[in-house]
This record gives C-alpha cells, structure tokens and sequence, in this order.
C-alpha cells in the first residue's frame, strides 16, 4: 500500500495564517499548498497537518506513535501531554475506540490554533487542560494510553528527562496500559537519558527509531506486562486501509531497551 499526499513541500510558497506571541515566545501557523504547519520560535517545525485530512500522519515519528498506542488491543481511554497540531490526538479519535481523550497543553494559543487552522476537531470525548504538565498530571484520570511530546523551540521539555514524572506517567497507566514517549535520540541512535530511562523502567520497555531523529518509547504498565508483536502486526494491518498507509515497515525496526 503506497501513502497518498507527496512529501510535504516545504520549498514552496509559504503563507503567514496566524502568528501570535506568548510568554515563552512565539507560536506560527504556516501553509504551504496542501500543507499546513504549527512552528514554535525561529522556524522550529513542530507539526504537519495535510489539510484535506487532520487525521493524516505526514512524519513517522507520529505513524510511530499510533504504533505504541496499538500495543493494546482495545484502549478506551487516552492522554496527551503536549498538543501540537493535535494530528496525532485527531488520528486516535478516528481509528482507535476510545471513550474519554485528555489533552495537557502548556501553551493556550495552542489549541485555538489547532482547531482554527489545524483541522483538529471540537469532538466531545476530548478534553483540554490548558497548564504545565508535571502539575497537572497528578490530578489526570487514569487512561489505557499516555502520550508524552513535550517539546519547544529548543527541543524536549525537561520533563522528558525528569525521573519522577516519567515515573508518574507510569504510574497513572491502567492495567494493561502503554505509556509512548516521543524521546530524541542521541548520536548512538539510543534514546535521550538512555541511562536513565533503563534505570527506571527496569529496561523493560520497546524502543521504535524513525528517521526524523527521534526514538519512541514504548512502556508497559508493570514488569508482568509484555509486547505482543504477533497482535501489534494484525492490528496494524486490520488499520491499513482505513489510514492509507502501512506501519509494517517500522513495526519491522521495534527492538528491546538498548
């Protein structure tokens, strides 16, 4: 199966179709043909919608994020931590069968921008928290999936390297839950606090590298709880037509915690 839209042009024309500026700085919409872009800062890409479909993940960095959100077989709740465009949120709402979605977005330009301009949905399962998510974490739900992509124009929040509140991502998963965290990797392709992340997880967690640079974590509830690869791959396939495009292909680079 052949993905659809062509490689976001970003050669192109751009158009200015929202700029605005906040306490941590400022926050652009651009479009650029079928394309639109959330950017943080100097030119700091942060999201990629295709605007004739919100729900189109355009970078295999968020493809790999619905992988780890396939790890369980029937989620029905999810958090996000960290919008953006909200495409990844859109992509969950669409194709997976979730119940009650909670978003904690640090930036309250942000969602306004999502919905104006990015295509993200007014849907009633989701719920929006405008604040810093190590504080508003604690008084979060519970949800089968935690999604961690805290990033700004100078790349990972501290969060994603903060031992308790990774801890605490953890520890707001129900059982049989997976939490996915959006992690750089460093220039030995593992990921940021690779140390660190092993120590905490008891090296008990999937790693999936995709080429944008990035490394995505995929964590199970507690040590007892494992990867099903063989279910992961029917599930993905089962998905296919409905998105468009196939995950085989990273599903195929999941390894164990380096």
């Amino acid at each position: 199966m052949e993905d659809q839209p062509n490689e976001a042009p970003r050669e192109r024309v751009e158009h200015v179709l929202a700029e605005v500026h906040d306490a941590w700085g400022m926050i652009r919409v651009l479009e650029v043909e079928d394309y639109r872009f959330l950017e943080f800062g100097d030119a700091i890409e942060q999201s990629c919608t295709f605007t004739a479909d919100p729900s189109w993940l355009e970078y295999d960095y968020t493809r790999a994020m619905l992988i780890g959100a396939l790890c369980h077989p029937e989620p029905e709740s999810a958090l996000f931590l960290g919008l953006g465009a909200g495409t990844l949120t859109q992509a969950c709402l669409k194709f997976l069968a979730l119940d009650d979605v909670e978003c904690i977005e640090l930036r309250p330009d942000v969602p306004r921008l999502a919905i104006e301009y990015l295509g993200l949905d007014d849907d009633p399962r989701l719920y929006i928290r405008v604040g810093d998510a190590l504080e508003l974490l604690p008084s979060a739900e519970s949800a089968d999936l935690i999604f961690v992509d805290l990033y700004t124009d100078h790349g990972p929040a501290p969060a994603h390297l903060a031992w308790r509140f990774l801890e605490q991502c953890q520890q707001r998963l129900n059982p049989g839950g997976w939490l996915i965290i959006n992690q750089w990797a460093s220039d030995d392709g593992k990921p940021l606090g690779a140390a660190l992340l092993r120590g905490l997880y008891h090296r008990h967690y999937w790693e999936l590298p995709v080429k944008e640079g990035n490394v995505i974590l995929m964590v199970p509830a507690d040590l007892e709880q494992n990867l099903d690869l063989q279910g992961l791959r029917e599930r993905a396939e089962a998905l296919a037509p409905r998105l468009g495009y196939s995950l085989q292909g990273l599903i195929d680079v999941v390894r164990p915690a380096t």
